[in-house]
This record gives structure tokens, C-alpha cells and sequence, in this order.
């Protein structure tokens, strides 16, 4: 059986298609939009297909004729109990107790691996994320990139991509420049011991002093000394060197650890630029021309200059795009194309960009030119992240004086834990805007999800160690637990609800929405504290029975199957199971 069950049933149910209307040829475009979904309703069933629906214009008959010709053979399927026809067509199917019990044995055999699959056949994905500028720490905004960037990475991993986890760095832009400028404004600060005045348009963050202190050990008063032509060199390189050494530190404290670090310069450095443009320019995609004044602009105000511009319209974009400028020099583009002219070339047809959500003007133009220079074999996946508004108590959060004019992602770490901080960064769909309120994340109550996740987990490591204290039952003695005596509406509920996971990271990894595995844990975590609240209500559905060990065994086996899930699903997230929550828990 596929792990995926709903694929499992999606299957036996194109089957016994062709096997009802032999005689019609169904496209196999029109056969993938038949589908196996779970229903609206619980009370429906276990399953529900459109089949009927999507067969009706192709048999040219009432969707409800095609359905109770489908639903006759359906019926004699061992693993549902019941097919029945719903509404004007649709199918809900129940599955049979059997069926469950052996997802059940499956679930148990598969341990953390459950949920992996084949999806992605090994094929290359480059995933890059961050990517901030090496001009300071990285805030808040760049932590939801990072871990969404991270836990998509995770899960396309889990469903079977070969996946690089990259970060860019942006070391060959102006930015640099005025990085070095401050820091021998800070280096001259340290030296000679007089305060200076950061001017505006430097980075005023304090966490330049430090760098500068670390410079100072290392060349003393020699830069003093020196003209800006010479200095200037000296200072870009060391101070490039010291912000990635702060980023890489602040990724870690995020659980976060890249592949690959591909720096803009060394692109500019080999040609890349050069050689990404000729193979546009032999495509006939590069030209001479003048752009539109952009949109708002009066025309008095808009100065006509001819640039070399690439046929991004071609591609879908609203304009064309300059890559070069009148005077000759590179627009910020051109160095972005020759990136991912890059990524190309060393075999990645599966390329996703996390950017932040200023970025959204670039995502039409990186997309066509992807297109462009892999001559349409590779796809670029644009994801933008919006801004975190960061709260404490209900209130805003007030900006860290040592960054200068944001909140570092390490001072919210700190306070928060990693683990509570990349959970709740997948709270909600990257191009929405999340609200992350420090007081409330770090609550120990039902309220909070990261809390109620990690006591579902906690109350699991709880029930099997106290079963092992006793002698009941150990995880080797659980093996071959005679599961069929799971029978409860809340046990079956569970079991349902572990049996998601494979379909659940399947989604997350094509739709590239990470949030789907923030609400699974979520909805599995309050399924199991059901199931352990009615426990305590009904002595009879406590997991420990005295007087019957085989029960006790089974539902043993369901809570160890729980725990498996819920680790295997925060091992994605890129969070750690705790198994004892105690008062003031920092969640790593």
C-alpha cells in the first residue's frame, strides 16, 4: 500500500473507472483531477471523490447514473466499508476497521520515518533563503524567511528531493561600501578613543564597535595612517568576513545551517554576468532600447535613456528589464540573472527563492528569465515573506538600540527559545502578516500552540515510561499488539489523524506552503488530548487497564505511534520534542 492513503484509494478508484467504462478513452490529464479527499464533515466518512463530477462530460451521462455504477464495485473494495452517493454525485467512502488497523501497523513499523515518501524520485531542488545583505545581524523579518526557507527544505527532503539548502551572499554591491565606510568611522572610534558621530546613510547599529575592536587587534593603529584608496580594500573584505561570521552565528542560534554560501562577487568574478547575457543575446532576448516612465512618474520628471534591456515580456512580465545601464555599468538585475544562469548550470531545474516581501517587483522578472536561459527546462519558484510585527503583551515591541534600528533575531531568540520561535514563525501562510507576541509564545497554557503541541508529546513520554516502570509494557514488548481491539470513535480518530501525515508533507512540499504542517501537529496534538481527557472521564479508555494487558498493549502501541508522529512532524519543523515540560521550559 502507498503511504499516502488517500493516493492508495485515488488509485483503486481510477481503476475500477477503467474497469467500469472500458470502451472510453480518458485522457490522463482528465483522470489526475480525480481525487480522494477527506470530507468537510467527519460524520459523511473517512473519504470522498469527485469522480462522478469529472466523469460526467467525457461519458456524457448524470454525474448520479456514473455514481451508482461506481459506487456497486467500490462496495465490493475489502478496505471500504461502505460507498455511498452524496449531493448531486459526490462519493463518501468508509473505510474499514481492518484497514485502520493495519495503517496502524504501518504507522508503528515506520517509526520517525513515517511520513517519508518517493514524491520527489531524487530529482535536484535549490532552495535558497535569507540571503541577507552582510551588512549586520539578521532581524526578525529574516528569521520567518529563514525558517520558512529551512522547514521547506526539510520536507522536500522527507518526500524525496535531493535538496540544497543556499544563502547569497550580497557581497559586491554599494552596500559594501558603506559597510567599510562605518566600520573605519567605529575602527577610528576605538583607536583614538573619541566618540564619533555615525553620519545618516551608515549603518549606526553598536554592533559594528565590536567588529572594529576585533580589527583594531588585528592591524592596530596601522589604518590611521593610510589614504581611503588603501584602507578601503582592507575593510571591505574584513568587514564582509565579520557579518557573515555574525549571520552564520545568528542561523545557528535559528537551528538553521546552509549547504552552500555562493557569493555575488565570485559570479561577477568568473563572467558569469557576461556569459549569462550572450546566451540571452543569442536567444534574440537582449536589445537596445528605452523604457517606459515608470507608472505615477510625470513625464516631465521622466528622463528618456536608451539601456540594454531583456524581453522579460516574452516571458509573462509586465516590462521589459534593464540590465545595463546608459553609462554602462550593471543594473542590480544582471547579477541576479547571471545567479541563477548559475544554479542552471549545476543541474538545478527546481530552483525556489524565499525573499522578504519587498522583493515583490522581482518575482515576474527572475521567473522569465529562469525560464529564458534554461530555455524552458528549469522553473523558478518565487516565495515572498511578509513582515513579523513583534509584540510583547499585547503591545508593540520596542526596536533593539545595539542593532540601531531593528529587532535582532538573536535578542528574540534569547527570550523565546528556538524551537517555540521556528514553530510559530510557520503559524501562518509566508505572504500573510504574523503578529508574534513574545508573552504569549512563551505561556504555558492550551492558548499556546507551541506549549499544547509539546504537552501532547510530553503526556505521551509520560504514559510509556510510566508502563515500562511498572512492567506492562516496553516499545520491544509492544511488538505484535493485537491492535484490532482499538475500537473507540476517539481511538479510531487518532488513528485516522496519524495516517495524514505522508499526504500532509506531500502538499506542503508542492503547494510550498509550510504552514500545513503547523496546523497537522496542531489538530493531531488536540486529537490526542481528547483522547486522553476521555480517558479520564471513562476509566475503561484510560491507555493502563488493569486486568487486561492486551488492551493495555494496544492502546500503548497507539500512544507510541503518537509520539513517533509528533516527533517525526517537529523534526521537520526543525523543532525539539520535549518529553518533560517543566515550570519557565525554554523550547530548543
Amino acid at each position: 500500500m502507498n503511504m499516502n492513503i488517500f493516493n492508495h484509494f485515488q488509485n483503486i478508484i481510477i481503476e475500477i473507472i477503467k474497469e467500469t467504462f472500458p470502451d472510453v478513452d480518458l485522457d490522463k490529464s482528465l483522470l489526475e483531477r480525480i481525487t480522494a479527499e477527506s470530507p468537510r464533515d467527519p460524520a459523511h466518512g473517512d473519504m470522498a471523490t469527485n469522480a462522478s463530477m469529472i466523469l460526467t462530460k467525457p461519458l456524457k451521462t448524470k454525474p448520479r447514473d456514473i455514481a451508482e455504477k461506481l459506487v456497486k464495485k467500490l462496495n465490493e473494495v475489502d478496505d471500504i466499508q461502505s460507498a455511498e452517493i452524496a449531493g448531486p454525485g459526490f462519493i463518501n467512502l468508509r473505510l474499514s476497521l481492518s484497514f485502520w488497523h493495519r495503517t496502524l501497523d504501518i504507522i508503528l513499523d515506520s517509526g520517525l520515518k513515517w511520513g517519508a515518501s518517493d514524491l520527489g524520485k531524487g530529482e535536484k531542488v535549490n532552495v535558497e533563503y535569507v540571503s541577507a545583505n552582510p551588512t549586520g545581524p539578521l532581524h526578525v523579518a529574516h528569521g520567518r524567511g529563514a525558517v520558512i526557507g529551512d522547514v521547506l527544505a526539510n520536507i522536500l527532503t522527507k518526500v524525496g528531493y535531493d535538496v540544497t539548502k543556499e544563502y547569497y551572499v550580497n557581497d559586491a554591491g554599494g552596500q559594501i561600501d558603506v559597510l567599510a565606510k562605518t566600520l573605519f568611522l567605529r575602527y577610528k572610534e576605538v583607536a583614538t578613543g573619541e566618540k564619533v558621530e555615525i553620519p545618516e546613510g551608515l549603518y549606526p547599529g553598536e554592533y559594528m564597535i565590536d567588529v572594529a575592536k576585533k580589527l583594531h587587534e588585528q592591524q592596530g593603529d596601522s589604518l590611521l595612517n593610510k589614504s581611503e584608496e588603501e584602507y578601503m580594500p582592507i575593510l571591505r573584505e574584513f568587514g564582509i568576513d565579520s557579518m557573515l561570521d555574525l549571520i552564520k552565528s545568528d542561523l545557528a542560534l535559528a537551528g538553521i545551517k546552509h549547504d552552500v554560501f555562493t557569493s555575488e562577487r565570485s559570479i561577477v568574478g568568473r563572467n558569469l554576468v557576461e556569459k549569462a547575457l550572450l546566451d540571452l543575446e543569442n536567444q534574440g532576448l537582449i536589445y537596445e532600447g528605452v523604457l517606459e516612465p515608470p507608472k505615477g512618474k510625470k513625464l516631465d520628471d521622466w528622463e528618456a535613456r536608451p539601456q540594454t534591456l531583456f524581453k522579460s515580456t516574452e516571458y509573462g512580465d509586465d516590462v521589459d528589464r534593464a540590465v545595463k545601464k546608459s553609462d554602462g555599468t550593471w543594473t542590480y538585475f544582471a547579477p541576479d540573472i547571471a545567479y541563477h544562469y548559475d544554479k542552471y548550470n549545476r543541474g538545478f531545474k527546481h530552483i525556489i527563492d524565499i525573499l522578504g516581501a519587498d522583493h515583490g517587483g522581482y518575482v515576474k522578472r527572475i521567473k522569465a528569465v529562469v525560464t529564458a536561459l534554461s530555455k524552458d527546462q528549469a522553473h523558478c519558484d518565487v516565495r515572498l515573506c511578509q513582515m513579523v510585527k513583534l509584540l510583547k503583551g499585547g503591545e508593540i515591541y520596542k526596536m533593539s538600540k545595539r542593532s540601531g534600528n531593528f529587532i535582532t533575531l538573536e535578542h528574540v531568540i534569547n527570550q523565546v527559545g528556538t524551537g517555540a520561535f521556528r514553530f510559530m514563525m510557520l503559524s501562518r501562510k509566508s505572504d500573510a502578516m504574523l503578529d508574534f507576541d513574545i508573552d504569549k509564545v512563551i505561556e504555558q497554557s492550551k492558548d499556546n500552540p507551541v506549549f499544547y503541541v509539546q504537552y501532547s508529546h510530553a503526556r505521551c513520554h509520560s504514559v510509556l515510561s510510566l508502563a515500562s516502570e511498572q512492567g506492562i509494557a516496553s516499545e520491544s514488548l509492544l511488538s505484535g499488539s493485537d491492535l484490532s481491539l482499538l475500537t473507540a470513535e476517539s481511538e479510531l480518530a487518532l488513528i485516522k489523524k496519524l495516517s495524514e501525515l505522508p499526504r500532509i508533507l506531500e502538499q506542503a512540499g508542492i503547494s510550498r506552503e509550510t504552514q500545513r504542517i503547523h496546523y497537522y501537529v496542531v489538530e493531531l496534538a488536540s486529537v490526542f488530548h481528547s483522547l486522553w481527557n476521555t480517558g479520564s472521564s471513562d476509566s475503561k479508555l484510560r491507555f493502563i487497564i488493569d486486568g487486561e494487558p492486551e488492551l493495555t498493549k494496544a492502546r500503548l502501541s497507539l500512544v507510541l505511534a503518537t509520539k513517533n508522529v509528533l516527533k517525526s512532524s517537529l523534526d521537520v519543523m526543525g523543532v525539539k520534542a520535549i518529553n518533560e515540560l517543566k515550570s519557565n521550559t525554554i523550547l530548543e
